[in-house]
């Protein structure tokens, strides 16, 4: 059984910062491509930025500059370093990731960014 589990949400004043993790546990034999992604109410869920197991990122133009994606391979970890946090960050953040040939998500967390 393969897990996702996401830490390091929370409340957070504009122009902080946060970092997320995201831990994969269970029966691995693969990661090709670890993400992020956020949903705010009343919006569709959008990507934030992925890392493929070879180090390539790919975010998202409204995170561009303030957020950083990292993995470790060896721990089957994720990471997401935001700085810069606008009131419009404000989202369930979930990561994704291929594992195994399948799509996984993790539970969400979430990140407040008050004004």
């Amino acid at each position: 059984q393969v897990q996702l589990v996401e830490s390091g949400g929370g409340l957070v004043q504009a122009g902080g910062s946060l970092r997320l993790s995201c831990a994969a546990s269970g029966s691995i034999f693969r990661i090709i491509v670890m993400g992020w992604y956020r949903q705010a109410p009343g919006k569709q869920r959008e990507l934030v930025a992925t890392i493929t197991n070879g180090g390539n990122t790919n975010y998202a133009e409204s995170v561009k500059g303030r957020f950083t994606i990292s993995r470790d391979n060896a721990r089957n970890t994720a990471h997401l370093q935001m700085n810069s946090l606008k009131p419009e960050d404000t989202a369930v953040y979930y990561c994704n990731s291929v594992i195994n040939g399948k799509w996984f998500w993790g539970q969400g967390t979430q990140v407040t960014v008050s004004a």
